[in-house]
């Protein structure tokens, strides 16, 4: 059949059309259209000496050869590329430009990338991928070794690889020879044209500049503009498969992984050994006849083949969450949970019954409890997560248990302060090491392992400034000066302005009553009265939202007391500038403006704060 055949600079380079006319592959009668862009690419690559340069030349030859032997047409089409078509070359707007003049001769594009071909399909425009016959060479497993744990491969770049285990690993060159695009490009149209093959299992990650897919047992993530500056391929290869008894577990920790746990965390730094140790526990469940699932993205554990891997939906597992529901299992490894929705779906999903495994990044094993605080509500939290293991270097460093009570957290004394506290306990010890609740509308962590006096004081130290901090808050609703002093963990006193008090204290202590249970303190309002000392001469300037009150140098970081006639209205610092500074859209700001306004500014006075 006749047809017009566009091709872009990929296959001109590869040597394929060449063959497939003198093959008869291609009918007589056909068209073939060369555009002018690649002809331009060809030529400027050869300039520079690069030999895919002077190869495509040589194949543009050759094909208008063979056309005239089998009565092909051979024509050129387009123009010349502009200046910013050229800058652009490399975010792949000559290939676009190609694919345009396929799509407007609506004809037929022929190419060896992968990329293009996915791209001129996406667009609606027919296209037909070809690999290279050469493209064996560059299988990506020819960068792997028996220590390697992944190969890193970035334009312009010499290739690098991580070889050694987990927590015990070097990144080092595997060739003094920088890789370039072309080089890449056929490294990913080599795995791509594989899965005619079946040896990719499947493109788990595919949107605009990015994808990830499997190859054999390797992890592979491919990046390009505009998603990374650069083409960037990155191949992770699992670590050995391990089972429960490679850890040397003791009997306890089983005894809890079988019977007692239902929502663990597996915990760690990336790299660290996670998803080898999630393989391995759902080893252990279905040798225990448990029925397991998985929801991965992408499907990279390594897990017996009676466990169904379930992907991600359109980004998403709500709709792969729907359907664990109706299949059932006893357990749902979870790899890997990170964004907010994973979070919550994480809890429904344990909250339904489901026994749930999930992989978390973190720092440090309470990181990956701290990661559920804010996205669930704090009660829920031990009922959802009952167990944290946090894996360092391939092996087992830290095990949490959680349980939750009602009592006075540690540090408080009044038993009116009991509240619902989340207890972080080491597996083997027993000892509760962090406690987690309410502080008014704070979620607290505090630490209590090896507590002695001096941290005991320097814990309470950090509940009152977080204490005073809330204080201040609320407080400042009724006067934004006010003095907040502790004086024990249920009991704190406020200096306000004498005509603040009725507000606090409402009708009938309404209001202070509000504010105590708010807080969960008892509280004792006072007047301010300050301790004055010499009056400070001063000159009034404005700027903007501001107002200035002018004094000399020699007061620079002293306390000072304003005030309007006998009316306190704030107490405050010196500026470096010999300044006090006041917004005048403040309650303070708005009287001074007045005054000024009303030619009245000799009601205000300035005088020191003594003791300051």
């Amino acid at each position: 059949m006749n047809k017009k055949i566009v091709l872009d600079t990929s296959i001109i380079i590869d040597g394929i059309i060449s063959n497939k006319i003198e093959n008869n592959e291609i009918d007589e009668g056909s068209e073939i259209i060369i555009p002018r862009l690649a002809i331009d690419e060809l030529q400027s690559q050869a300039c520079k000496q690069r030999e895919h340069g002077f190869v495509g030349l040589a194949e543009l030859r050759r094909i208008r050869e063979k056309c005239k032997i089998h009565n092909i047409d051979v024509r050129i089409a387009g123009g010349m590329p502009t200046p910013g078509d050229i800058k652009l070359a490399k975010n792949g707007r000559i290939d676009s430009l190609i694919c345009a003049i396929a799509e407007e001769e609506e004809a037929i594009l022929y190419t060896s990338d992968y990329i293009q071909y996915l791209t001129a399909i996406a667009s609606g425009v027919q296209s037909i991928f070809y690999r290279s016959v050469t493209s064996s060479e560059f299988d990506i497993e020819n960068y792997f070794d028996e220590n390697t744990m992944s190969v890193h491969l970035i334009e312009g770049v010499e290739p690098l690889a991580k070889k050694g285990t987990p927590g015990n690993f070097i990144l080092e060159k595997i060739s003094n020879e920088k890789l370039n695009k072309v080089v890449l490009n056929e490294i990913i149209n080599f795995l791509f044209s594989t899965r005619e093959n079946k040896k990719v299992s499947n493109i788990e990650i595919s949107f605009d500049g990015c994808y990830v897919l499997m190859y054999k047992n390797l992890r592979i993530v491919i990046t390009f503009p505009p998603v990374s500056n650069k083409i960037e391929i990155t191949a992770v290869r699992p670590i050995k498969k391990l089972t429960l008894k490679d850890y040397e577990l003791d009997t306890k920790l089983i005894e809890r992984l079988s019977s007692d746990a239902e929502g663990i965390l597996i915990a760690g730094r990336p790299g660290s050994g996670k998803s080898t140790f999630a393989s391995s526990i759902a080893d252990h469940y279905v040798s225990n006849n448990r029925l397991v699932k998985t929801l991965e993205s992408p499907r990279d554990l390594q897990v017996p083949d009676n466990i169904v891997q379930y992907g991600s939906f359109k980004n998403g597992y709500e709709r792969v969450a729907d359907l664990l529901l109706l299949v059932r299992p006893d357990f749902t490894i979870f790899d890997e949970v990170r964004r907010i929705r994973d979070f919550e779906l994480f809890a429904d999903l344990r909250l339904t019954g489901i026994g749930m495994i999930g992989v978390i990044h973190a720092n440090e094993a309470l990181d990956a409890i701290q990661r559920f605080i804010g996205k669930i509500e704090l009660g829920l939290i031990p009922h959802v997560i009952d167990t944290v293991i946090f894996i360092n270097g391939g092996k087992i460093e830290k095990i949490y248990e959680l349980k939750l009570t009602v009592k006075v957290p540690t540090g408080m004394i009044e038993q009116d302060l009991s509240r619902p506290v989340v207890e972080i306990r080491d597996f083997y010890s027993k000892e509760v090491e962090y406690e987690i609740y309410s502080y008014g509308e704070e979620n607290i962590i505090i630490p209590l392992k090896n507590i002695d006096k001096k941290t005991a004081g320097e814990k309470n130290n950090r509940i009152n400034k977080l204490a005073e901090s809330k204080i201040r808050e609320v407080i400042g609703r009724f006067d934004n000066q006010a003095e907040i002093k502790i004086i024990s963990n249920d009991k704190i006193r406020i200096l306000v302005s004498k005509d603040k008090i009725p507000k606090i204290i409402g009708r009938g202590g309404s209001t202070i009553s509000e504010i105590e249970k708010i807080l969960g303190v008892k509280i004792d309002v006072e007047a301010k009265v300050p301790s004055i000392g010499d009056e400070i001469p001063f000159s009034i300037s404005e700027s903007g939202s501001r107002i200035y009150l002018l004094v000399d140098e020699e007061h620079i970081g002293k306390k000072v007391n304003l005030f309007l006639n006998e009316e306190l209205l704030a107490s405050n610092q010196i500026g470096k500038r010999s300044k006090l500074k006041i917004d005048k859209k403040s309650e303070v700001g708005r009287k001074v403006f007045n005054l000024i306004m009303s030619n009245n500014q000799d009601a205000l006075k300035i005088y020191e704060s003594k003791g300051d």
